[in-house]
């Protein structure tokens, strides 16, 4: 088995066969020998923002909240929210550590706190997210559909969701125009 992905960014290859995934970079969440779980991180829902899903719940606006866009975290659960935060909030038993780096919570607690003074100092909103049964993303790496990265708070709390694919790679200096959707091996 493919060593512990978890805090790491998928960045997807040209040749992904999935064109829900295309372009996609994809934050591993957790990864273990049964199943992966990440949220996509620069594919933004249209026309649906923080501040208007939040009053969508009835959630009482306590502090001006940026119209941040809610993103598409992948096509498994889309009707369940997930936030990726930093460490400045934790949720007793809610809270996933994903690493020192950043978390993720799945309930309503970390909404009212996006909507408070006990906001996480930054973070990201997505409704869905992406799995991977056992041994399969292992197969997907294999068959050249990901490049694994590190992530930056850049690239997973950063607006610029039309560039983040082309960022992540220049991150790991591959150049996005020199790829090609056959891969190889050396």
């Amino acid at each position: 088995m493919m060593s512990d992905l978890t805090g790491k960014l998928l960045i997807a290859m040209p040749g992904i066969g999935d064109s829900r995934f295309l372009r996609s970079v994809v934050l591993v969440c957790a990864h273990e020998p049964e199943y992966a779980m990440g949220i996509v991180l620069n594919k933004p829902m249209d026309d649906l923002t923080l501040p208007q899903l939040l009053s969508q719940l009835g959630i009482e606006q306590n502090i001006k909240i940026p119209e941040d866009a809610v993103l598409s975290g992948g096509p498994v659960g889309t009707d369940r929210g997930f936030v990726v935060h930093t460490g400045d909030f934790h949720c007793e038993g809610a809270t996933l550590d994903i690493n020192e780096d950043f978390c993720l919570t799945a309930t309503r607690d970390v909404l009212v706190a996006l909507a408070s003074d006990d906001a996480p100092r930054e973070s990201v909103m997505a409704l869905g997210y992406s799995g991977w049964g056992a041994g399969q993303l292992e197969t997907e790496i294999a068959e050249n559909a990901w490049i694994i990265s590190e992530p930056i708070p850049d690239i997973v709390f950063g607006g610029r969701h039309d560039t983040k694919w082309t960022k992540a790679l220049k991150l790991i200096g591959i150049d996005a125009a020199h790829l090609h959707s056959a891969g190889g091996s050396a």
